[in-house]
Parts: C-alpha cells; sequence; structure tokens
C-alpha cells in the first residue's frame, strides 16, 4: 500500500496495491504491520457500515470528545463519497483546516483519520455502501457535531 500525507498532519490518504485480471481484482485492504509502520499504533475495535440509497446525503460533521475520540480508517465498497476531515486540534497549528478526498469503489482509495478530527462526508452517487474501522467504541454521550458550514 501507499500511504499519502495530507496537507495537515495526522490524516492520510491509503492506495492499496491492485492486482487485476481477466477474472477481477485482488487487493488487501488492511495490514495492521503495514499500517502501524506508516500511521503509528492503532487498535481498532470496530468496523462500521453505512448504505446510502441516494446521492446528495450529508452525513456529518461528527466527533467524539475527550478520551472517546475516535481514529477511523474509512473506504467505499460502492458509489462515492466526497470525505472531509476537519482539524479539531486545540492548539494545532492547522486548528479549523480540513482535508478532503473523493472515495469510490472504483479508486479504493481509504482515508485515515486520526483523533482530534470532526468528519464527515457527501454522498456522491445513488446506492454507495461506506465502510470505516474505529479505534474507539462508540459511546452516545461524547458525540459531538459541527453543522457543514
Amino acid at each position: 500500500m501507499k500511504y499519502i500525507k495530507t496537507d495537515i498532519e495526522g490524516p492520510l490518504i491509503v492506495e492499496p496495491h491492485i492486482f487485476g485480471d481477466n477474472r477481477g481484482y485482488f487487493f488487501e485492504s488492511f495490514s495492521l504491520r503495514d499500517f502501524e509502520a506508516n500511521a503509528g499504533p492503532v487498535h481498532f475495535v470496530q468496523d462500521n457500515e453505512s448504505y446510502s440509497s441516494r446521492r446528495g446525503v450529508l452525513r456529518g460533521l461528527h466527533f467524539q470528545k475527550g478520551d472517546k475520540a475516535q481514529a477511523k480508517l474509512i473506504r467505499v465498497v460502492s458509489g462515492s463519497v466526497l470525505d472531509v476531515a476537519v482539524d479539531i486540534r486545540p492548539g494545532s497549528p492547522t486548528f479549523g483546516q480540513y482535508v478532503k478526498v473523493v472515495l469510490s469503489g472504483e479508486n479504493k482509495l481509504m482515508f485515515f483519520i486520526p483523533r482530534g478530527f470532526a468528519h464527515g462526508f457527501l454522498v456522491l452517487e445513488d446506492d454507495t455502501v461506506f465502510q470505516y474501522k474505529c479505534d474507539n467504541y462508540y459511546p452516545p454521550e461524547a458525540e459531538g457535531s459541527y453543522r457543514w458550514n
């Protein structure tokens, strides 16, 4: 996999190596060894999936507070989204700045968002399936959000 740094320290775009032939394709979507060598230590504990039946659905910007914060590794299985991570780390030199990337079933890119970021996405195609790993369990009492604008 190729790990691509963004303009903000922390978030990474992950580009898997796709092995394709006339039967289809194969790719490794996660390797703890490779991930930790490029992004640092992580212990994912939960996988989530979101389905949006129509384009134009907007989800986010969500975050979890304090020690309940979550790092996420995101990918789209089918369809596409415009995915956004906003730096909400107090004292960060990039506080309030964002990184965006188009994730799709076609490009197979993944997006790592560390703790300390608000996250949201805009669905670009009907019937989009979105999956992500989290390094902390979801606690409803720690949920926070910002309006997209």
